[in-house]
C-alpha cells in the first residue's frame, strides 16, 4: 500500500512541528510512504479520490516515538530471567555475554522481530539498535518484517579473548560489511556500532568514526552507564573517557553515546560543545543500580541545548521498550530534584512534559539524525504515525496534551500504528507477523539457548500442579 493513498480522518494531530500547533479533526493525507498534505476531510477526500480510510475520531494522533538505544537479540528471549539483585557487571559478563556467545541466526532474527512487534504496539515506530547483534543481516529482516523503522550495526569490540571480539582492523571490516549489506535507504538501514564500555581501542575508536564518515551514516557506542568507565579509562589513559575521546578526535555530530551517566563537568562540556548526542535509557539504570539519581545530568544535558535521545535499553534492563515511560522516568527523576538549581546561566527548572515528549519524538530524532525525516507530523516528512484511543477511561477527562501524553500513561491506549505509509498496527493488532506463532516459538528457543548457555534462571516462587497442590492437607477447607 506504499503506492496507494491512505487519509487518517478525523483525528486531534499533534505535530510537533516548531509552532507545536495541536491540529483538532485533522485528516492526514499519506502517499508513497510520506505525509501529503494536512487538512479538512472533504479537502483530503477531494485530493485523493479513493484513497483508503483510517477513521481516527475520538484519537490523538502522535509522531512515532523513536527508541534511540533498543537491545534486539537475545534478551528477548530470556526476559525477566536475569535476577534482578545482581549488579550491572554480573548482568552483563554472567549472563548477557554467555548467552551471546551461543545464539544462532535464527535466534536473532525471532528476538529482533519480538521487540519490533513490542516496539509497535506501543507507538514506538523507530528503533536504533546498539550493536550486541551477532548476525546483522537477520536481525535487518525481523525488523523489516515487523514493519519497524531500524538502523542496525553488528557486534564491535577488540578486547582480546571475548565473544564476538576481533582485532581492529577485521572488527571495522565487519563494520563496513554490514553497511553496505543493507539498503542506503528505506526503514531498516546500517550503522556502525561498537560496544564501546572501555573494550574497544584508540584504533578501533578512530577507525569507527573515519568509516561513519566515510559512509554517510550514524555511529554509536556505550560508555559510563555506572563510574567503573571513568575508573577504567583514567587507570589506562590518564583521564576520563569522554576527554579522551575528545582528544581522539571522535566526538561530533555523528556519534550517538549510549547512558554517559557519570560525566565530570568537563564531560558534558565536551558533549554539548561538540554536539555529540546521548541516548538516555533511565529505566535500566535504576532496575540495574546505577547510581542515575546520584549522578545522572541528561537534564542539564538538556537545558545547555545539547542533543538528548531516549531509550529503553533491554529486555532485563529497561525491560520494557516503552518511550513514553522512559519519558515519564526522566521528567520525575529530574522533578524530584527539586527547583531553583544552580546553573550555568542562573537557576533552572526541572524538565516538564512537554519537554519529555519532544525528547521521544522530534528532539530525539534529530539527535540520532533523523529530525529531517521522522520526529513530527509535516508535510513531505515520512508517515510514521501512532493513534491514541482517548474513549479509554484513561482519557477521561482529557487534559493539556502534553501533560497527558507523559504522565497519563498513554502508550496503553495505542490503537493504531503507520510506518512509513504502512498500517502495522491495526485496532490494538499487530498486522505484519503472527504474534501467536512468534511468542510459542519464542518459548522453545528460549528454553534452548539457555541450555546451550548452560545457565539456570533462579525462579523465586516455587510451582507446583494444581493435582499437587490439590493432595496438600490445607487445600480444602470445608465449608
Amino acid at each position: 500500500m506504499r503506492d496507494t493513498a491512505l487519509l487518517v480522518v478525523g483525528g486531534d494531530v499533534v505535530t510537533m512541528a516548531p509552532g507545536r500547533e495541536v491540529i483538532t479533526g485533522a485528516t492526514i493525507a499519506v502517499a508513497d510512504g510520506r505525509i501529503a498534505a494536512i487538512g479538512t476531510a472533504e479537502t483530503m477526500r477531494a485530493r485523493f479520490p479513493g484513497a483508503e480510510e483510517l477513521h481516527a475520531g475520538g484519537c490523538v494522533v502522535i509522531p512515532g516515538l523513536v527508541n534511540a538505544h533498543q537491545h534486539t537479540t537475545v534478551d528477548p528471549l530470556v526476559r525477566s530471567m536475569i535476577p534482578d539483585d545482581i549488579d550491572a557487571q554480573e548482568s552483563i559478563f554472567g549472563w548477557a555475554v554467555p548467552l551471546h556467545g551461543e545464539v544462532t541466526g535464527d535466534d536473532d532474527e525471532l528476538s529482533a522481530t519480538l521487540t519490533a512487534a513490542e516496539c509497535l504496539t506501543r507507538g514506538v515506530t523507530t528503533v536504533l539498535e546498539p550493536g550486541t547483534v551477532a548476525h546483522p543481516r537477520r536481525v535487518a529482516r525481523g525488523l523489516s518484517a515487523a514493519g519497524i523503522r531500524g538502523r542496525v550495526g553488528c557486534w564491535g569490540w577488540d578486547v582480546p579473548g571475548a565473544v564476538h571480539a576481533l582485532p581492529a582492523a577485521e572488527t571495522l571490516a565487519r563494520q563496513e560489511e554490514t553497511v553496505r549489506s543493507l539498503p542506503a535507504a528505506g526503514p531498516v538501514t546500517g550503522w556502525v556500532t561498537l560496544v564501546g564500555h572501555d573494550l574497544a581501542g584508540d584504533e578501533l575508536l578512530t577507525g569507527a568514526a573515519e568509516l561513519a564518515e566515510r559512509l554517510d551514516t550514524g555511529l554509536t557506542w556505550h560508555i559510563s552507564p555506572d563510574a567503573r568507565d571513568a575508573e577504567s579509562y583514567e587507570r589506562r589513559t590518564g583521564t576520563r573517557p569522554v576527554l579522551h575521546f575528545r582528544r581522539l578526535g571522535v566526538l561530533g555530530p555523528r556519534l550517538l553515546l549510549g547512558h554517559a551517566v557519570w560525566l565530570d563537568d568537563a564531560e558534558l562540556d565536551a558533549i554539548v560543545e561538540t554536539r555529540t548526542a546521548v541516548a538516555s535509557c533511565p529505566a535500566a539504570y535504576l532496575r540495574l543500580g546505577q547510581g542515575f539519581t546520584r549522578a545522572g545530568r541528561h537534564a542539564e544535558l538538556v537545558r545547555r541545548g545539547g542533543r538528548l535521545a531516549l531509550g529503553c535499553d533491554s529486555h532485563n534492563a529497561g525491560d520494557v521498550p516503552d518511550v513514553l515511560r522512559a519519558a515519564w522516568l526522566l521528567a520525575a527523576l529530574d522533578r524530584d530534584r527539586g527547583t531553583d538549581r544552580p546553573g550555568p546561566e542562573g537557576t533552572f527548572r526541572p524538565l516538564r512534559a512537554d519537554d519529555a515528549f519532544a525528547l521521544a519524538t522530534i528532539d530525539g530524532a534529530r539527535a540520532v539524525g533523523l529530525g529531517d525525516l521522522i520526529g513530527s507530523i509535516e508535510v513531505g516528512k515520512a508517515a510514521d504515525l501512532v493513534l491514541l484511543d482517548t474513549r479509554r477511561l484513561s482519557w477521561a477527562p482529557r487534559g493539556d496534551l502534553a501533560t497527558h501524553l507523559v504522565w497519563g500513561a498513554a502508550a496503553d491506549t495505542v490503537r493504531d500504528v503507520i510506518v512509513d505509509g504502512r498500517i502495522v498496527v491495526r485496532d490494538r493488532r499487530v498486522t505484519t507477523v503472527d504474534v501467536d506463532a512468534l511468542r510459542e516459538e519464542a518459548e522453545s528457543r528460549s528454553a534452548a539457548l539457555l541450555r546451550r548457555a548452560q545457565l539456570d534462571v533462579p525462579y523465586r516462587w516455587p510451582s507446583v500442579s494444581a493435582a499437587e497442590y490439590a493432595e496438600r492437607p490445607a487445600a480444602a477447607v470445608p465449608l
